[in-house]
């Protein structure tokens, strides 16, 4: 999605590293030493007076999605993940990794056995061409090298449709596209037009088409040729969503692809872009959206074809993490489990710019992805793109934490405020941040509760970590303390250290909270990441405020330290290596995205007041990935986290 606000170059965050801003001469003996030992400093003027900054929002918990540009900075990641995997940094990362991984340290090739122009012999995730020799067990090569090609097949021509009247905002009330076996139709919308657009009750305007799908046979529908930000999803004649893509397409336009494991009717909707949510509440009413959406003239090609799907099965073992990049003519590529379910899918996206310096995992091509395996089992890699020849890197290795077997990781909480170099996550430089004791009147709790406060906060991250081992894994090696209480352990290695303090004025970030790495596998041990507390305490109204969750029923004691909690937590899983997941679905993860829902991550019950019996325990679960990022399938947030540190 394009957003209302530009980048601001200053504020600029690749993997973790800020753009440094030009020196200003109005700086105190303290930030010229700061300069002179490489860092950015924070001028004296007023932070307002400096404009808004934009974040990455793949690191960020931004509290307005509509300020996040997803496809600037798509293509800001991507050229930086080229510039990656030529640094000295990676090639010690890749040593590094494979010292602990069983497996050589050597590529093999894998040339595709279906013969050439043709398909059916991999197409199924049944009858994939199983890559024995690739592994992270002894024995085995842990990089292979797929050479194949996808086959030219027969493409219908396609027929014009004339666009379908309003309105059609719900299954019931679809327009027919005659998709019926191998078939094409082209036609045209408005999306704003109809009764729920913004000159009706203005609760989205949304376009559903019906297609009759034939197993085996794939739907392609493009919103390509038109600069409305457009979302595409298909539902099943039950009304479930089976898939959905965002700016899979051209620019801000929607690709979506699905293969039928069934004949039946199905409903293809386009809708616009809506950081309140692009899709129906209910698909059967055509009244059920959040608002907010982009509206304008759009494009639909649609098209059933049988095309050549190609894929590999590997076979894994529970922990490892993996990761794929696609060259030549593919630029998608997905995971499925042993189970058949997608675990997940990368299309036209490249975020290894995101991951710690100390990662092995490759990128740098049209698309790349990452996964920690949830159990032992053949896996399959479905490659997909256009017609011709392509190459995929698949590259395995253990976790990070294998790296020290034998230590404690350690997530060091600093309460304290003080001067703090906020460039690392894209912020002025080196800023004077108010402690956390600071707020603590904003949400009703006088100071002397300071020290019972950071404790009680303290513990939610640490039981939000702990409970990480559940499912048959052991509890984690990891101890969660404060700067107060630990001092000396600032700097140390395999110390991350969480910043719990300041506000967007004083730091010069736009967000919440912000993770300085996305990191699968856990292999850098000694980041950091900042949780700020002006929103979190501006007065009772917006929903991302504690203050608008406390009534005078409330343990405010609880709710705050919960959701403080459960934020801080959020930042500490993209140190681990979770990306964002939903925020719109029904399912609350400690990984939901900001922009909406809040009183989801902040563990707010049904009776919308915090801190009261139906409060719940918001966990690292398994959801889908945040549609706004590009990511399809689910994360098992869960494993994830389980597997970022040593076991017991």
């Amino acid at each position: 999605m394009v957003g209302t606000v530009g980048l601001s170059l200053t504020a600029l965050v690749i993997s973790g590293a800020a753009l440094a801003a030009p020196a200003s001469p109005d700086v105190s003996a303290d930030q010229q030493r700061a300069l002179d030992a490489g860092l950015q400093v924070a001028p004296k003027t007023p932070a307002k007076a400096r404009g808004d900054l934009t974040v990455n929002p793949y690191l960020a918990n931004v509290p307005d999605a509509t300020k996040a540009d997803y496809a600037a900075w798509r293509a800001k990641m991507s050229a930086a993940a080229d510039r990656r995997v030529d640094t000295a940094k990676y090639k010690t990362a890749r040593r590094q990794a494979n010292a602990v991984t069983p497996a050589a340290a050597a590529a093999i090739v894998h040339d595709e056995q279906e013969p050439a122009g043709t398909a059916g012999s991999n197409d199924t995730l049944a009858n994939a061409e199983r890559i024995t020799a690739f592994g992270t067990a002894a024995a085995k090569n842990n990089v292979v090298r797929i050479l194949g090609s996808q086959a030219n097949l027969a493409t219908p021509r396609p027929t014009a449709l004339p666009p379908v009247p309003e309105d059609n905002g719900s299954i019931p009330l679809a327009g027919d596209t005659g998709i019926s076996g191998s078939s094409a139709i082209t036609t045209t919308g408005q999306l704003g037009d109809g009764p729920h657009g913004p000159e009706g009750d203005n609760t989205n305007d949304f376009d559903f088409y019906s297609v009759d799908l034939t197993a085996g046979l794939s739907l392609v529908a493009d919103t390509s040729g038109q600069s409305t930000d457009t979302i595409l999803a298909l539902y099943n004649a039950a009304g479930e969503l089976v898939a959905a893509d965002d700016d899979g397409g051209d620019g801000v336009a929607s690709l979506l692809e699905y293969t039928a494991e069934a004949d039946g009717t199905y409903y293809l909707l386009v809708a616009g872009y809506s950081s309140r949510g692009p899709l129906p509440a209910d698909p059967n009413d055509s009244g059920s959206g959040a608002g907010g959406a982009r509206t304008g003239p759009y494009n639909l090609a649609v098209t059933q074809r049988r095309v050549d799907r190609d894929m590999y099965a590997v076979k894994l073992r529970p922990g490892d993490v993996i990761g794929g990049v696609a060259n030549g003519n593919a630029d998608a590529l997905t995971v499925y489990r042993p189970n058949g379910d997608q675990a997940v899918g990368s299309n036209g996206l490249d975020a290894s710019s995101l991951y710690a310096p100390e990662s092995p995992l490759p990128g740098g091509g049209n698309t790349t992805f990452a996964y920690v395996a949830e159990e032992a089992g053949w896996y399959v890699l479905d490659v997909g793109g256009l017609v011709g020849n392509y190459s995929v890197q698949l590259e395995g290795y253990r976790p990070g934490a294998q790296l020290d077997r034998n230590k404690t990781h350690t997530v060091l909480l600093d309460f304290e405020g003080g001067r703090v170099n906020t460039g690392i996550w894209g912020g002025y430089g080196v800023s004077q941040l108010s402690p956390f004791s600071a707020f603590l009147g904003k949400w009703g709790i006088t100071r002397a509760r300071e020290q019972a406060m950071i404790n009680k906060v303290t513990n939610a991250v640490r039981a939000n970590l702990e409970e990480t081992g559940d499912g048959g894994l052991n509890d984690p090696k990891v101890t969660v303390t404060t700067t107060r209480a630990h001092p000396e352990l600032i700097g140390k290695p395999n110390v991350s250290r969480i910043y719990v303090s300041g506000t967007i004025a004083e730091s010069g970030i736009n967000t919440i909270g912000i993770a300085q790495y996305i990191d699968p596998g856990n292999y850098g041990h000694e980041d950091s990441a900042i949780v700020l507390l002006d929103v979190v305490s501006a007065a009772s109204g917006p929903s991302t405020s504690f203050n608008t969750y406390l009534k005078a029923s409330s343990d405010r004691e609880k709710f705050v330290a919960g959701a403080l909690g459960n934020v801080t937590a959020h930042e500490i899983g993209h140190l681990i290596g979770n990306y964002h997941t939903d925020n719109m679905s029904e399912i609350v993860n400690l990984m939901d995205s900001g922009g909406a829902n809040f009183q989801n991550l902040y563990g707010v019950g049904p009776d919308g007041i915090g801190g009261t019996a139906d409060d719940p325990n918001v966990r690292f679960v398994e959801d889908h990935y945040s549609p706004a990022e590009g990511f399809t399938g689910t994360e098992d947030s869960q494993n994830v986290s389980a597997w970022a540190y040593p076991r017991l």
